[in-house]
């Protein structure tokens, strides 16, 4: 630039105040759509965790994981049991710290119970003592599956679906499942 250009860049930029050096502009994105669809699914599932880690009662390697809720039948039982329902959905808890399987056992039954599903596997690992992490792991398990309504009976998988390493869950029909169920039903039979 010569001189001349300089003088009237000078003269056009006198009445110029600079910017303060603190300031800085932060251009943000648009959210998407998904993000907020996917945020209300999160909303919705963050509920509080009412899954305790209280005092536990270690059950036995040798003890077999059993449960069925008050009103169930034994035959749902013994049809979960012989792997009569295939599992529709499976939760890995192997080498999770306790916390976090309490967290993940919490979300993945409350996605079950939303998407419909009633027969669930969940793997938790097998100890061979007592007070391996494996079978404390375990014994959490069974105590907090009998927390949920959802939850109808549980017990020990087959060898094929991991055996005393995993459990079979089966979960109360939603409410929507039962109406859809009721309508179909009640159709066939007018």
């Amino acid at each position: 630039m010569s001189n001349q250009e300089k003088d009237v860049f000078a003269q056009a930029m006198a009445d110029v105040i600079p910017l303060s050096r603190g300031y800085q502009t932060l251009y943000l994105k648009p959210q998407e759509r998904g993000d907020k669809s996917a945020r209300r699914e999160a909303q919705a599932l963050r509920q509080e965790n009412f899954l305790s880690t209280g005092f536990l009662e270690v059950i036995p390697c040798g003890l077999p994981l059993e449960y069925k809720g008050e009103g169930i039948q034994q035959g749902v039982l013994d049809k979960l049991r012989n792997g009569r329902y295939p599992p529709q959905a499976n939760l890995n808890l192997l080498r999770l710290p306790v916390e976090t399987c309490r967290q993940e056992l919490f979300r993945f039954i409350l996605l079950a119970e939303k998407h419909n599903l009633r027969s669930l596997l969940i793997v938790h690992g097998r100890g061979r003592e007592d007070e391996s992490h494996p079978n404390i792991v375990r014994s959490y398990l069974a105590k907090w599956l009998a927390q949920f309504e959802q939850v109808q009976a549980f017990c020990r998988a087959l060898p094929r679906d991991g055996g005393e390493g995993a459990c079979y869950v089966t979960l109360r029909k939603s409410a929507q499942a039962r109406a859809d169920n009721f309508e179909r039903h009640a159709k066939r039979s007018r």
